[in-house]
């Protein structure tokens, strides 16, 4: 049975950081591709980033680029998602994914397993 358990949310001002992980188990994830999504208040759940298990090849949404870095630890069967520069709008739950890699990767309904998520809120 796989689980997939988040931490490292919290509130932190405009401009910090947090780096989230998530932690993988329940069997070998060599052929899955891990992914974080979001979903703010009134909103729907969003891509952010993922990354194949194997080979490590990233993808990021637009929002995401250039502020934060997804990346995993095989040894340790976790994934991070280190966030840089926070701005308000980045306040949601975040949530680890995890799916085959070859589906879609920005679509939440194409991801099998999901953690309970973890708050990040981020104050102006």
């Amino acid at each position: 049975q796989v689980q997939l358990v988040e931490s490292g949310g919290g509130l932190v001002q405009t401009g910090g950081s947090l780096r989230l992980s998530c932690a993988a188990s329940g069997r070998t994830f060599s052929t899955y591709r891990m992914g974080w999504f979001r979903q703010a208040p009134g909103k729907e759940r969003e891509f952010v980033a993922a990354i194949n298990w194997g080979f490590g090849r990233t993808y990021y949404a637009d929002s995401a680029k250039g502020r934060f870095t997804i990346s995993r630890d095989t040894a340790k069967n976790t994934v991070y998602l280190q966030m840089n520069s926070l701005k308000p709008e980045d306040t949601a739950v975040y949530y680890c994914a995890a799916g085959f890699q070859d589906r879609t990767v920005e679509a939440a309904d194409e991801y099998d397993h999901w953690g309970r998520g973890t708050q990040v809120t981020v104050s102006s």
